[in-house]
């Protein structure tokens, strides 16, 4: 069982806590639970749903990062099938604090990254921000979803932000959640025979810029900003450790075919590595009100840290998207990634 769980699980009913705590001790528990794990663990608390969701908002809360507010808070996101989702906040130091991921955002993004397609409802153990109400708002949910919150009756999103502008008012057709593949493949790298890797200690961060390839030499695992950039010919994915079959491009492939971005066009998404080779992959989850999106980095984050990984033990990463569009994602992602100790990040583009 992660350590985070401890102190949270020992609090619960006598019932709960002998139901819950084989469930969070599989090595395999990755922050949600079944819908027939919901059942059981309903049956032997002698609870309904959302007395359930209230219960467990505090192991929820127990994945937050939040070395900046140290406020912690918790949200468990409700699939239409049955399973129960978990998200925290996440901060990180170093970064703007425009990268921070809010509690429901984590919870919504985790649904949809374990294939949920709709969700009901959402309980969080504080009252949702305006950011938050509005990103619920680019939901295929609506503003039908509904908020339990400690203490309070249920009600919906429409409660919460009455008047609600949203992706309906711009005649957008697919939603946030909706199953889409957009289609795209990898661009094609063009080979450059007279260049060489760069090595002895240091890694390799490329971006792709008109008809030539930027590399950004930093300190392996350093938080530190700068870099000395040199511009060189386009080279092909082999030169930089990064093949077209290699599982972490593929992933962040896969994850940019399934992200949301119906009004920059600008798809992407991330895909992390960690030290023992797990990968996480992250999609771009784009708003109406622009400010509440979230970013594919955050998006793969959130699935690392909720699954119980450490986002400071990330060795590769790579970002995808594409090119020739209103904004890219290269520079906030690696600002965060090297505020947390990557030492290798890629870029590739997409087409079609």
């Amino acid at each position: 069982m992660h350590a985070r769980f401890e102190t949270p699980l020992a609090t619960l009913e006598p019932g709960l806590w002998a139901a819950l705590a084989p469930i969070l001790a599989e090595p395999s528990f990755n922050g949600m639970l079944s819908a027939r794990q919901v059942m059981a663990l309903m049956k032997a608390g002698g609870l309904d749903e959302d007395g359930l969701c209230l219960a467990l908002l505090p192991l929820a809360a127990a994945c937050a990062l939040a070395p900046v507010s140290h406020f912690n808070v918790g949200a468990i996101a409700r699939g239409i099938g049955g399973n129960l989702y978990f998200g925290a906040n996440m901060e990180f130091p170093g970064v703007p604090l425009s990268q921070t991921v809010h509690a429901e955002q984590s919870a919504i993004n985790h649904a949809w990254l374990r294939g949920e397609q709709r969700l009901r409802g959402i309980t969080v153990n504080y009252t949702p921000c305006g950011h938050c109400r509005q990103f619920m708002n680019e939901l295929n949910s609506g503003v039908d979803i509904m908020i339990h919150l400690p203490g309070r009756a249920p009600a919906t999103l429409a409660h919460y932000l009455p008047d609600a502008f949203g992706p309906r008012d711009l005649s957008i057709q697919s939603l946030l959640m909706d199953r889409v593949n957009h289609g795209y493949s990898l661009a094609k790298e063009l080979l450059s025979p007279d260049t060489t890797p760069l090595r002895g200690g240091l890694s390799v961060e490329t971006a792709q810029g008109g008809t030539s390839e930027v590399s950004c030499v930093t300190a392996a695992h350093s938080s530190t900003p700068e870099a000395s950039c040199v511009t060189a010919a386009k080279t092909a994915p082999p030169m930089n450790g990064l093949s077209a079959d290699d599982p972490l491009l593929q992933q962040a492939l896969q994850a940019a075919n399934q992200s949301h971005a119906p009004y920059s066009r600008a798809h992407s998404g991330v895909a992390l590595q960690l030290a023992d080779g797990r990968i996480f992959a992250g999609r771009y989850a784009e708003n109406a009100a622009f400010n509440p999106s979230l970013p594919p980095l955050q998006s793969a984050l959130i699935l690392l840290n909720i699954t119980g990984g450490d986002c400071r033990d990330i060795r590769r990463a790579v970002l995808v998207e594409r090119d020739a569009v209103a904004l890219s994602q290269w520079d906030a992602t690696c600002a965060t990634l090297r505020a947390l100790g990557c030492g290798e990040i890629h870029r590739r583009t997409l087409e079609g």
